[in-house]
């Protein structure tokens, strides 16, 4: 029978030769002992004895098996016959069963009947038979005995059920149900099954376990459906048998209907049920999964399967302790192995689901998908992903997807992986390897949130796995590391770095994998290298272990090699190992080594390594004044960012201290005399030195030396003893003067405070007159010791920015406002010096990479050229008005507006040109810190305050001027757009330079994204204040001009100084909270800062609020500056900074009207603009404001309509130059800005229209047909426009956006009509007719494109006809559905132009000979006709492909 096919032989054979051989052990050792009297043969003279005996069964006494004599077939057919043909049949069979039943009262003897009889055939004939049938079950494959014989069982085993087991180790019920199971025939099922139940009722539990789990191997199919029945009510009842029963029912053929009832019992007790019991539920409820439920059963198991409540707290301690103590064997005892294998056990049931059947995984990744909410994603989810990813390779692209999008949205963050990890990292390591796969997929990402996933998980299975997976993991980050793409590199040493500091002991084991990667040196940037070694170094030296001897012994060789190369790369990589390795090995252990005394000072022999180690770098370095300020700039941050030990900082301050004083301090009274080409003079000293005690820095002398020299000149005697000293280590030898200071006092710098008030010995900077007549030669020198002086202030500012001292402070304003005029200087002197190349300032590999003489040669000249014209004019019209040179600052930078560019557009006087030329020249000026921007505390004080209020607070000494504070946003702007700026957005094209956009950026790297953040968010306040007094500027300007745009004081310079100032603190502020590190958990408590520091700004004093409150005042408070913007970019910046925050609100709807207001108000502004300058907004930022209005406002199609309709009919009726009165940004050259914004909204708003189905309600399908009636009606206004801008642009964007439009309209709108024609006749003709002008339209455009043989335009072309056919098609399927087929007519379509001219060729006129063309309007304009006109409109569509290919 078909349903006893479960364990045919398993379970039976094993239970009954258990039995038979505990039956047998003990008996058969006494037969040795004994004499045979209980092995004597049954005397018996009845019918039952003679009958077996005569068909082959010999009945023994006592405990011997019986004895067949014949095969049991045999023995079963010669019975049967026997009984069949006895003359007293059927009273025969009835002697018998009594003869059985008399002889089984004895329990040896009905124990012997019950097990495997003993076959006495010779060996020979017996090798193919195994196992010999009990003498019951002999007589059940009888069908004549087998009802009484089984109405005998049941009753005798009442007599058994409440006993314990026999003295022979028998189990009688058991036994006796095992006779049962596997027959050939049951003669009468259903007496069967009713008994079966009937004892299942009144057994003990235990044996009820085993009667249940014995139901499938008993039943034919004909009772499933009943035993199913009476099995769920059992399971009502008596929830200690659920898993036996539905592990019989999971082997039943049942009803999906009952399946499904059981299943929800069973789902419903889930959560409460044993640990033990979870996998065989799990598996029956998946097994009772059907195509159409699935998704609905897996999403109720994923919410009420909750594993880590399941396991204990002790287990999940025990776990971690396992994983901390990996390589220890500890027993924690049989319940926690019991739980952890229950686990196990419960996941292996899960796979094997996911791997078979298709529907189940795919259900799986539907509902993990589906989950929207953070909250509500578990443990289990993450979990599932991994296993359906490892068991299903069809599916990975979909995990991934899945995966990416939950990382993104913030569901899966790293608080949940570290959970799953810890609870299911048994589970995990079976799938190690696809989990390292999925890993290395996520690192190929563009997004820094799915890297950083990615990283963790590689962390994890670090942590959390064995040897072999520890190794693999080292594996795949040496192949990301080795890989070349710059992100991988990065975030494959991040992850080591944190492996090192996590678990040295396991990074140990594999170092020598990590010691592979110093192959692989070439192709890493510095901050890479810088890494790497430290990864190694801390291997090799943080415990002097033997094992770690060879990792020493392969960098000292590495460092040695690359220091000793004569090319600079090579060196700048042993510079920086050689450096970076000095560091771990002086590192200062005092605190980390307090509980072992004796580790906390540095050994000599330690203390020597190092300062032999520096002194090697010092001296490899000192013939390449590149190579020694690279030593110097890496030894600096060596010291800011580690504390080294005390002995190498003192070593290390002495020796820096004095080589400084005797390179570069000279006194003040001895004037450098010699033959330099410019008078030397003690320039820029901020104290008055009346005796020769002063000091000054001996610049220009020491810059004509080098020059000189490196010109072929020859040094006097006297020259050549003394030490040359190239000026190019100047500034980083002052930082790493500084620094050392710094940190062996404190903070103190009384030492060198002389440096920061000193002259410099230089010559007069201001060019005059004289600046044309000078050489090339003396001009370049001009400009680098411009450079140089540049960079000495720069670093001077950063050493003393942190001074409290109030005349400290002073003499740091004036050495900024020393940097600012000497760039304005700077400027002048570039603009006469095309071919200048400066000094070097960042020496690390990506400027270096740029060869000076080469490379970075030609780059400035490409760039200086490019501003050459209008420099070398704007020198030669010094006395005239700065108009002119507005105009052509214009025009230089129109062709690529960016916001650095159109800020200094805007710049009316030399001074503000500077900083845009000067822009180019980022990489060859010294790096702020950030703590330079400690500064921005002091307060602001602007001219035109000073004039209308009469009075300045004497009190307030430390004032910032704007043209510094300009400087400092200026700086602190590109710092946070290279930190907090997603990395997608500012991704490198392929074969761009990788380091170009971080030259400049080298200190700023050695910080992580939240440090700055944090750093930025502490100067929120006093930006606040600038931006409020810059607001309160502006107003008061706006009220002393009486609103007039255009009126005195906006040609000013402190205008716009203080206009770009407002626009730098809005972009800090969007670049601030644009930063995606926000929706990281350890930064939630930063974003609250910051918006708490907005939120007092308008309602102070008011602790602890919500997050929602603190995003609504921010948005209050941040708003309030829309009244005094001066700027079309400060419009935008401050739209994008209140979406920002928008974003992070849950509830945005309520002020997104407001944006849509605001963008609309700026819209709707006139903007300050030169005399003759075209427009003074740029294109793509009107762009994106008019897009946010479009995307922000309530109805886009009124607004299109509004703009179309209203704003460009103004504009075509106003002269030449004028702009729209409504829209004062909508002019004749923005027209083409206006226009393709337009379309792209109205396309992508219909395209976000559902078509809806026959099944809404009448009221819906009347609302989406008035919908799509606007949607065309602004289709086609737009589309008209062409006949009056028809610009190539304007034609471009109709072709692109108009193909779209009608593919949507196809989608979206042609289901709509298919059920709205017979209701709304009338409305749908009225639709057609309006849409089949633009498609006509549309076939012009195409003819106009062709005829004027424009790539750019007839690319479009065959998409378009395509399109247009495809809409005959859709139009004429449905008028054939609603019964109008006669309706639709087809006629040849003319190629026209623009202006409806026929375009005249030889074929179209043989085509127009042949079939003319009606007017389509006085078609349409006939009742029945109007359908027609639509399908006249489809045949030009469908027409239009003919008279185009006869033609061409």
């Amino acid at each position: 029978m078909v349903s006893k096919r479960r364990l045919p032989t398993s379970e039976d054979k094993e239970n009954l030769t258990e039995d038979a051989s505990k039956a047998r052990k003990q008996p058969l050792s006494k037969k040795t002992k004994k004499s045979h009297v209980h092995n004597e043969v049954e005397e018996n003279n009845s019918v039952f004895v003679n009958l077996l005996k005569t068909s082959g069964i010999t009945l023994k006494t006592g405990e011997s098996q019986n004895q067949l004599a014949v095969d049991q077939i045999i023995f079963q057919r010669k019975l049967f016959q026997t009984l069949r043909k006895h003359p007293s049949y059927p009273k025969i069979v009835e002697e018998f069963v009594s003869g059985l039943e008399s002889y089984i009262e004895d329990q040896n003897s009905f124990r012997n009947c019950l097990l495997s009889c003993e076959h006495l055939q010779d060996e020979e004939a017996s090798m193919g038979t195994s196992y010999c049938k009990s003498l019951i079950k002999l007589l059940l494959g009888i069908d004549i005995l087998q009802p009484a014989i089984i109405k005998i069982l049941f009753e005798k085993l009442p007599e058994f059920i409440f006993k314990n087991v026999n003295s022979d180790g028998l189990n009688m019920p058991r036994l006796i149900i095992n006779q049962l199971k596997w027959l050939d025939r049951v003669v009468d099922s259903k007496d069967l099954t009713t008994k079966i139940m009937q004892l299942i009722s009144i057994a003990p539990v235990y044996l009820q376990h085993d009667f249940v789990t014995s139901l499938p191997e008993i039943l034919g199919d004909s009772q499933h459906a009943d035993v199913g029945k009476e099995l769920s009510d059992l399971l009502t009842e008596n929830t200690l048998l659920t898993v036996p029963i539905l592990d019989v029912l999971s082997s039943l053929r049942l009803e999906p209907k009952l399946l499904t009832k059981v299943r929800q019992l069973v789902m419903g007790k889930l959560s409460s049920v044993m640990l033990d019991d979870l996998p065989m539920i799990i598996k029956f409820i998946l097994h009772s999964i059907t195509a159409t439920d699935a998704l609905e059963v897996i999403s109720e198991l994923r919410e009420k399967l909750d594993l880590q409540h399941c396991i204990l707290p002790s287990l999940l301690q025990a776990s971690q302790s396992k994983v901390k103590n990996k390589g220890q064997t500890s027993s924690s005892g049989n319940q926690e192995n019991s739980g952890q294998d229950c686990v196990i056990l419960l996941f292996d049931v899960i796979k094997s689901a996911v791997r078979y059947e298709k529907i189940i995984s795919e259900a799986w990744i539907k509902a993990i998908e589906n989950t929207t909410s953070v909250s509500e994603h578990k443990i289990l989810d993450l979990a599932m992903l991994f296993i359906i990813y490892s068991t299903n390779t069809q599916t990975k692209k979909c995990i991934e997807r899945v995966l990416r999008n939950k990382i993104r949205s913030g569901c899966f963050q790293e608080q949940l992986l570290q959970s799953t990890f810890y609870i299911h990292y048994l589970v995990l390591k079976d799938i190690c390897p696809s989990i390292l796969s999925l890993a290395q997929s996520l690192l190929h990402s563009l997004d820094q949130s799915i890297i950083l996933f990615g990283s963790l998980l590689y962390k994890y299975a670090f942590n959390f796995f064995d040897t072999y997976c520890q190794q693999e993991v080292i594996g795949a980050l040496v192949t990301h590391i080795c890989s070349g793409n710059e992100a991988e590199v990065d975030t494959a040493l991040d992850v080591l770095l944190d492996l090192v500091v996590l678990n040295p002991s396991a990074m140990r084991l594999n170092a020598v994998f990590v010691k592979g990667i110093l192959d692989y040196l070439d192709n890493m940037s510095p901050q890479q290298i810088r890494k790497l070694f430290y990864i190694l170094s801390t291997l090799a030296f943080s415990k002097q272990h033997e094992a770690s001897s060879h990792i020493q012994d392969d960098m000292h060789l590495v460092i040695r090699k690359q220091l000793s190369s004569t090319m600079f790369k090579y060196k700048l990589t042993g510079i920086i190992g050689a450096v970076t390795m000095a560091g771990i090995i002086a590192a200062d252990r005092s605190r980390s080594s307090s509980l072992t005394p004796g580790r906390g000072d540095l050994s000599s022999e330690q203390c020597t390594q190092v300062t032999s180690l520096l002194q090697l770098v010092h001296s490899c370095s000192e013939q390449s004044p590149q190579a020694s300020a690279l030593y110097y700039d890496e030894f600096a941050n060596l010291i800011q960012g580690r504390k080294l030990a005390p002995q190498v900082l003192e070593w290390a301050g002495q020796t820096i201290f004095n080589d400084f004083q005797d390179a570069f301090v000279v006194d003040i009274c001895v004037v450098p005399e010699g033959d330099y080409p410019f008078p030397v003079k003690a320039l820029y000293g901020l104290e008055d030195y009346d005796s020769c005690d002063g000091i000054a820095i001996n610049l220009l002398p020491l810059l004509f030396s080098r020059d000189f020299v490196k010109d072929g000149g020859r040094l006097t005697s006297q020259e050549s003893d003394q030490k040359l000293v190239s000026p190019l280590c100047l500034a980083p030898y002052f930082r790493l003067l500084r620094l050392c200071v710094d940190r062996q006092h404190n903070g103190n710098l009384e030492e060198i405070d002389g440096l920061l008030d000193c002259p410099i010995f230089l010559t007069d900077l201001e060019p005059g007159e004289r600046l044309e007549s000078m050489s090339v030669k003396e001009r370049s020198f001009i400009c680098s010791l411009t450079f140089l002086t540049l960079n000495w202030f720069r670093e001077v500012v950063n050493a003393f920015c942190r001074q409290t001292l109030p005349e400290m402070k002073v003499k740091v304003l004036t050495r900024l406002k020393h940097i600012v005029e000497l760039q304005q200087l700077l400027e002048k002197h570039l603009a006469v010096t095309p071919d200048y190349v400066p000094p070097l300032a960042n020496f690390d590999l990506e400027t270096s990479e740029v060869t000076p003489h080469t490379c970075t040669a030609v780059s400035a000249k490409i760039r200086i050229q490019g501003n050459l014209g209008r420099k070398r004019k704007a020198d030669g019209n010094k006395t005239s008005s700065p108009d002119p040179l507005s105009k052509e600052d214009n025009s230089e930078c129109d062709p690529a507006p960016s916001d650095r560019s159109q800020l200094e557009k805007e710049f009316r006087g030399k001074e503000e040109k500077t900083s845009v030329s000067l822009q180019n020249y980022h990489a060859f000026f010294r790096e702020l810190d950030l703590e330079v921007f400690s500064i921005l505390h002091c307060g602001l004080v602007a001219k035109f305050i000073l004039d209308t209020e009469m009075h300045t607070e004497a009190t307030e000494v430390v004032q910032l001027q704007p043209p510094e504070l300009l400087f400092l946003l200026e700086d602190l702007a590109q710092k946070l757009e290279n930190m907090l700026t997603p990395s997608v957005t500012r991704r490198v094209p392929f074969l761009k330079s990788k380091g170009n956009r971080n030259i400049g950026f080298s200190h700023l790297h050695q910080r992580s994204a939240s440090e700055i953040a944090h750093s930025v968010v502490q100067l929120l306040s006093p930006m606040c204040n600038h931006l409020e007094n810059i607001h309160n500027y502006f107003q008061c300007l706006t009220a002393k001009n009486h609103g007039v745009v255009d009126g005195p004081g906006i040609k000013g310079q402190e205008y716009h100084i203080m206009s770009s100032c407002y626009q730098r603190l809005l972009q800090i502020l969007h670049g601030l909270f644009a930063w995606n590190g926000f929706f990281q958990p350890e930064n939630i408590n930063l974003l609250y800062s910051a918006l708490e520091v907005l939120a007092n700004r308008l309602k102070p004093g008011e602790p602890d609020q919500a997050l929602e409150e603190l995003l609504s005042q921010s948005f209050h408070y941040l708003q309030n500056f829309h009244l005094s913007i001066p700027s079309f970019q400060c419009a935008l910046y401050l739209i994008r900074l209140l979406m920002v925050i928008l974003e992070k609100s849950t509830a945005p709807t309520q002020n997104k009207g407001k944006i849509a207001s605001l963008a609309r108000q700026f819209l709707f502004r006139v903007w300050p603009s030169g005399e003759k300058e075209k427009s003074g907004i740029p294109n793509d930022q009107l762009q994106a404001l008019l897009s946010i209005y479009l995307e922000h406002t309530d109805s886009v199609l009124k607004a299109i309509e509004e703009i179309a309709g209203v704003g460009v009919p103004e504009l075509i009726n106003s002269p030449k130059e004028a702009s729209s009165s409504t829209f004062p940004t909508l002019n004749r050259h923005t027209f083409v800005i206006f226009f393709r914004v337009m379309m792209a909204e109205l396309e992508k708003t219909v395209k976000g229209l559902q078509a809806g189905t026959a099944a809404d309600s009448e009221q819906i399908h009347e609302e989406k047909l008035l919908y799509w009636n606007m949607a065309v009606r602004n289709f086609s206004i737009l589309i008209n426009l062409i006949k009056v801008f028809d610009s190539r642009p304007v034609l471009h964007v109709c072709l692109k956006y108009g193909r779209l439009f009608v593919e949507a309209f196809l989608k979206q709108c042609m289901p709509l009509l298919d059920f709205s024609f017979r209701k709304h006749r009338e409305d749908v003709l009225s639709l057609l007719e309006t849409f089949q002008l633009n498609t006509r339209l549309l076939h012009h455009l195409c003819g106009h494109s062709k005829i004027h043989q424009d790539t750019k335009l007839t690319k479009h072309v065959p998409l378009l006809k395509k399109t247009l056919e495809l809409l005959v098609c859709r139009v004429k399927a449905m008028l054939i559905l609603n019964n109008c087929r006669e309706a639709f007519w087809l006629g040849n379509l003319k190629n026209r132009d623009l202006q409806g001219e026929e375009i005249i060729s030889q074929n179209s006129q043989e085509s127009t000979a042949d079939e003319s063309e009606d007017d389509t309007s006085s078609q349409v304009s006939k009742s029945k006709g109007t359908e027609d006109g639509e399908e006249d409109e489809a045949s030009d569509g469908e027409k239009e492909q003919e008279s185009d290919d006869d033609s061409d």
